[in-house]
């Protein structure tokens, strides 16, 4: 089997050093690049086709967060490993919305960044048990949010997710603020509108408002 062609993305010398020390010892994955900043990211991404990228959030000029989306632009087949030391929800989510499929924090133990490297590699999205139980978290809070601002029995027509699409559409989101709201693609969004259009019989945005409003969602 080849070997795991790793490139790591980081603008500090020693964390990229222990990388080195911790890979070039580990059979079946090999670093072929490092990168110091976004920018040589995506030309050595370009250049040398890595199959993992090790990503950091914070680097000067263009942060890892762009530097995904435009690397994913260009080879969406690599995978992208944010490796980062920021806990926050705001930089795993958007992360996540960037492509990337695979968070762990710098702290963790070498072998949860191991079992990460390999599962990405194999076309699987693993995020760490921490991270993991934050995304549990957040969508529960979702689901507490919004569940008392809708009537019951409602539209029994729709799933609870296009209910959800719906209430933001009466609140007047538009689909990139739901796909943010509910952590969902904009394509995603699109399609929850197609089947709720349909099932409600309106032709548009504006008669789908009008018809969730006189049903008192707002």
């Amino acid at each position: 089997m080849d070997a795991i062609r790793l490139l790591v993305a980081d603008d500090h010398a020693l964390f990229r050093e222990g990388l080195q020390a911790l890979f070039s010892a580990t059979p079946g994955i090999e670093i072929v690049g490092e990168a110091a900043n976004g920018q040589e990211t995506l030309a050595l991404a370009e250049k040398l086709q890595p199959d993992i990228i090790l990503m950091d959030i914070n680097m000067p000029g263009m942060d890892g967060i762009q530097a995904t989306r435009r690397v994913l632009r260009a080879n969406p087949a690599i995978g992208v490993i944010m490796v980062t030391m920021l806990e926050e929800d705001a930089p795993l989510f958007s992360a996540m919305r960037a492509g990337a499929r695979g968070y762990v924090l710098k702290g963790a133990r070498h072998q949860e960044l191991l079992q990460t490297v390999r599962a990405v590699a194999r076309g699987q999205v693993l995020f760490g048990p921490s991270t993991a139980s934050r995304i549990m978290g957040f969508f529960q809070e979702i689901e507490a949010d919004l569940k008392p601002s809708l009537p019951e029995e409602t539209f029994p027509e729709l799933t609870p997710r296009e209910l959800e699409v719906l209430e933001l559409i009466a609140q007047g989101a538009n689909n990139s603020q739901i796909a943010e709201k509910l952590v969902i693609t904009d394509k995603t969004v699109r399609n929850h509108i197609t089947n709720i259009f349909s099932k409600l019989q309106v032709a548009d945005r504006a008669e789908a408002i009008i018809k969730a409003r006189d049903a008192g969602l707002h």
